[in-house]
């Protein structure tokens, strides 16, 4: 029988969640973690994309050897490179999915449906019923609930649009006319794989053009090349390096410089292999707004308009919005309102210490939810390698010496 109260609950098993347990359980730490396994990754995400992290940062975090990405295709004769050699999606789920049996066979598959405090105990519900009691939660939700529609698509029905989050099989798209609004990563991978599967694909944005990755350079490991451009997991340069490597740093900056570089560094930007997959080969409207939106018998009518005010009408069938993701405590739909108006917030994300403690005593935030403190580095999986081990930390001297391992 699993304990009624156990001093961790980690809400989320996602990269940043099973990363956690990991090391919580290396360190001794009593903790429950509730979820569906990486069901982001292998629900969310268009069957048949690479991954834009590069080998090395494509790891969940264990501080045990030999869990790597690496290590374990190595184990399984799977191809593999640190650097230039696209991880496929199928790969990772295949490892992540190994990952979690082996280091976290504990993850209870039930989400949590309300999350409460009373005393200096925390309240969680299971989707099954059951009432567990805990000194200390862990947010670990991802971008399971942030999902960004643009306001004037949002009176729109599912028929005619939805967001890139619902959709892992576009097969059903075969044969419809398709917009994708949108010039990120998610955005170019559904028009690509949407056109695979057979539909008619156009691509439409704001943005002026599409920037993608640069093509790895095998010069780029030189010396010289990492002092001019040095490579990091986020991505290449010293604007990155910072962010990658001086997480805490970054936390120490003032506030308005913080929300701006983590709302500006890193825009949408498709992974260098894609490209030749959509130049020349999906038409592009590129650099014009949506304006309005409207759905007459069964189409989808889109009116754009360019930067010089000139506007547009297009229709489709359907509209899938690759429209990004906006982490937002109020649409955490079991965060229970009275424990949700004690979190300290700034755009409507938690206000969190060097240790990821928000302003309610015991209650952590990590992920993307966290980027708001510790800058991108928390948009990417890499960034568990720095939350994980240190969080455990913090939580092990917490709860006292009586929890951990023998010597």
């Amino acid at each position: 029988m699993m304990p009624r109260f156990v001093e961790v609950a980690i809400i989320g098993a996602g990269p940043y969640g099973l990363s956690l347990a990991a090391h919580l359980s290396h360190a001794g730490i009593p903790f429950r973690i509730f979820g569906k396994a990486l069901s982001t990754w292998r629900h969310h995400m268009p069957k048949g994309m690479q991954l834009k992290s590069d080998g090395f940062a494509s790891n969940i975090s264990s501080p045990e050897a030999g869990t790597t990405l690496k290590a374990w295709s190595e184990k399984n004769g799977q191809p593999y490179g640190d650097h230039a050699a696209p991880v496929s999606l199928e790969t990772f789920n295949a490892y992540a999915s190994w990952f979690q049996k082996h280091a976290v066979p504990s993850l209870e598959e039930l989400n949590v449906t309300s999350l409460s405090r009373y005393n200096e105990r925390y309240a969680l519900v299971l989707e099954n019923g059951e009432r567990v009691e805990a000194r200390h939660v862990v947010l670990a939700v991802g971008i399971t609930w942030f999902a960004h529609l643009p306001e004037i698509l949002r009176g729109l029905n599912s028929a005619a649009v939805t967001h890139a989050f619902a959709h892992h099989d576009l097969t059903r798209f075969k044969g419809k006319d398709v917009i994708i609004l949108g010039a990120g990563a998610s955005a170019i991978d559904i028009a690509a794989l949407a056109e695979d599967a057979g539909a008619k694909v156009r691509v439409v944005a704001r943005a002026p053009n599409i920037r993608f990755h640069s093509v790895p350079d095998p010069d780029d490991t030189s010396f010289l090349k990492q002092l001019q451009r040095p490579s990091t997991g986020i991505g290449p340069g010293w604007r990155s390096f910072f962010c990658a490597n001086t997480p805490l740093l970054f936390h120490r900056m003032p506030e308005n410089l913080r929300l701006r570089a983590t709302k500006n560094h890193l825009g949408p930007a498709p992974g260098w292999f894609m490209r030749e997959r959509v130049d020349g080969k999906i038409p592009t409207l590129l650099g014009h707004a949506l304006k309005s939106a409207k759905v007459y018998d069964k189409r989808v009518t889109l009116d754009v308009v360019d930067a010089e005010g000139r506007e547009k009408m297009l229709a489709c069938d359907h509209v899938i919005a690759a429209t990004g993701y906006r982490p937002d405590l109020t649409r955490l739909p079991f965060l229970e309102p009275f424990l949700r108006s004690a979190i300290l917030q700034v755009e409507h994300t938690p206000v969190l210490t060097d240790h990821f403690e928000t302003s309610a005593d015991g209650l952590y935030v990590i992920g993307p939810a966290a980027a708001n403190a510790f800058g991108p580095l928390m948009r990417f999986m890499v960034g568990a390698e720095f939350v994980a081990p240190r969080l455990a930390g913090h939580l092990r001297r917490k709860i006292g010496s009586r929890f951990a391992k023998a010597a």
